[in-house]
């Protein structure tokens, strides 16, 4: 099994990441923050890597972080959450965010993400509240305004993945007040 990848990043995109190590290249799948935090084409990089093998098919799942990889693998315990899933799930919600929803019972917070119906992030407080760590440091939840709420809801709607618009939403001046400056700066972030 593969466990740890270092070579050179030939290209990436938010869903795919290829390492070339000793001529082969690696397609390998990674989350949104992953993807976020790679460096450029041509950077020599290491992943953790998640080997999964199937009757039909061999894919590597790779991660930045140790942490990002154990959560990753926590969720592939519970019933009805694949690797595919998995990622989408890393993807829409930052590790934080998302332990301290499940230790925190936020049911209401983990259906946000695409993919996730109210029987699943039930299933996942369930199966995992116990299983992962206390975090020391307490996770801090923005708060989104209706405004920026409706700014999120419009990104997403347009493809962007839900943890990429957050980010962009951060960046966004406090001094903006209408949708429009809102969106525009959180769209021009995006396209950076």
């Amino acid at each position: 099994m593969i466990a740890h990848l270092r070579g050179k990043l030939l290209t990436k995109h938010p869903n795919q990441a290829i390492v070339e190590t000793g001529g082969v290249g690696y397609d390998v799948v990674i989350s949104v923050p992953t993807y976020s935090d790679l460096p450029g084409a041509g950077s020599e990089i290491a992943l953790h890597i998640h080997t999964h093998v199937r009757e039909d098919q061999i894919a590597l799942y790779g991660f930045l972080h140790p942490a990002e990889k154990q959560l990753f693998e926590k969720l592939l315990t519970v019933s009805g959450i694949g690797p595919k899933l998995a990622i989408t799930i890393l993807s829409g919600m930052a590790a934080d965010a998302m332990v301290a929803a499940i230790r925190g019972n936020d049911v209401a917070r983990l259906t946000k993400i695409p993919g996730i119906g109210k029987k699943t992030a039930e299933r996942m407080v369930l199966e995992l509240r116990d299983k992962l760590p206390v975090t020391t440091s307490v996770a801090v939840i923005p708060t989104l305004s209706a405004v920026e709420d409706d700014v999120l809801s419009a990104l997403t709607n347009l493809g962007y993945q839900r943890a990429a618009a957050e980010k962009a939403l951060e960046k966004v001046p406090k001094n903006s007040q209408s949708f429009d400056a809102i969106f525009r700066e959180a769209l021009a972030a995006l396209t950076r």
